[in-house]
């Protein structure tokens, strides 16, 4: 079986380019800001990392697919690194400092493809987290300076912290009313928003967090790292990855009351 270490190495030496080029434009002034047909906007700091990630790819692993939020999908193969150049463009271009760059490899196996390193790296806030299937997840500024991730041991809403991005996603899937009845069980709540609860909860500071509505990019890499810290990582329905088009993770023992309360409908 393959240990993928040296793609975990590679994925750092990604981040580290990545890191160089958002930070030089972060908080520019003349930054250039579009808004996508989504009606999400775009920097040219997410376009250019993506860009950066993917020549270093194409030179370093050639044979591998690659799949970006702003580029879409170029190659084939049952190897495909997933790439978020900015997860928290809104953040990035307000000059809010919670946003990073997710770089995860997935492989093609039995039920499709799962991701078996991911990495994220946000510079602003001076951290990073990573993992390897089967090795752990990790926090640190290098891998040689490093501290393993382990999620909270909680086991009653009432002595949970729930972490979420926003609400207005939650009420146009018809989830509001479960949501609430949610926040109203635990102990705490904060919309710490995008990345960041998913690391929170593989370093046992959230125990539960969800977000109604995402894209693969968006899920791969916390997936594993959430995964790898002893946590749970599904969608709304259940399945085990990133693959529904939203996400519930937990430190696993309030994982069954999460989805509960998410999918009440009224």
């Amino acid at each position: 079986m393959p240990d993928y270490l040296d793609d975990l190495r590679l994925a750092h030496v990604l981040a580290d380019a990545a890191d160089a080029a958002t930070m030089d434009r972060f908080k520019a002034l003349d930054l250039k800001v579009e808004t996508k047909p989504d009606m999400t906007p775009v920097s040219e700091a997410d376009k250019a990392a993506e860009e950066l990630i993917r020549g270093h790819l194409a030179r370093a692993r050639p044979r591998d697919a690659v799949l970006g939020e702003e580029y879409g999908v170029e190659g084939t193969g049952p190897r495909r690194w997933v790439i978020d150049p900015i997860d928290g463009t809104k953040n990035y271009v307000r000059g809010v400092p919670v946003w990073a760059t997710l770089i995860a490899l997935m492989e093609a196996g039995e039920g499709g493809y799962r991701p078996v390193v991911g990495l994220v790296s946000a510079p602003a806030l001076g951290r990073r987290w990573w993992a390897v299937q089967d090795h752990g997840a990790f926090t640190g500024r290098s891998l040689t300076s490093a501290s393993r991730l382990q999620v909270s041991q909680v086991s009653a809403l009432s002595d949970a912290s729930f972490a979420y991005s926003s609400l207005q996603g939650w009420e146009e899937q018809g989830r509001l009313d479960g949501f609430l009845d949610l926040t109203r069980e635990v102990w705490r709540t904060r919309a710490y928003g995008d990345f960041w609860p998913y690391m929170m909860v593989a370093e046992g500071s959230v125990d539960i967090c969800a977000e109604p509505e995402l894209s693969l990019w968006d899920m791969a890499a916390n997936a594993i790292i959430v995964t790898e810290a002893g946590g749970t990582f599904t969608g709304l329905d259940g399945r085990p990855g990133p693959h529904s088009g939203n996400a519930a993770a937990s430190n696993g023992r309030l994982h069954d009351e999460l989805l509960g309360f998410l999918n009440q409908r009224y």
